[in-house]
């Protein structure tokens, strides 16, 4: 069975850091670009960051300079560093997961087939 398991989300003071981890088990996600999503009360989900493949990155505006995404193969996770986080970064976060034909392209429009259940990120004093 397919699946992605988010952790490492929860209360964070601003200008903190946070890393968020996304596990896959059933499949080897070293050949999937993987992409993470937020989403806050009230808000449509939004894009935040992928990586193709070969470790290509994309960013979105809002969080580009803080965010850091990256993945370990070999651990079959991919990870989302929070550096600084604002408090309108609270969201519940999730990972999700599609094979791509292109190792070296990443884009959060991609059609992803598998998400993870999500974590809680609260950033507040």
């Amino acid at each position: 069975q397919l699946q992605l398991v988010e952790s490492g989300g929860g209360l964070v003071q601003p200008g903190g850091s946070l890393r968020l981890s996304c596990a896959a088990s059933g499949f080897t996600l070293g050949n999937y670009a993987i992409g993470w999503f937020r989403q806050a009360p009230g808000k449509e989900r939004e894009g935040v960051s992928c990586i193709s493949s070969s470790g290509s990155t994309n960013y979105a505006d809002s969080v580009k300079g803080r965010f850091t995404i990256s993945r370990d193969n070999a651990k079959n996770t991919v990870y989302l560093q929070l550096s600084t986080p604002k408090p309108e970064d609270t969201a519940a976060y999730y990972c999700a997961a599609v094979w791509s034909p292109y190792p070296t392209i990443c884009s959060m429009q991609l059609p992803y087939d598998y998400w993870g259940q999500g974590t809680q990120v609260t950033v507040s004093s």
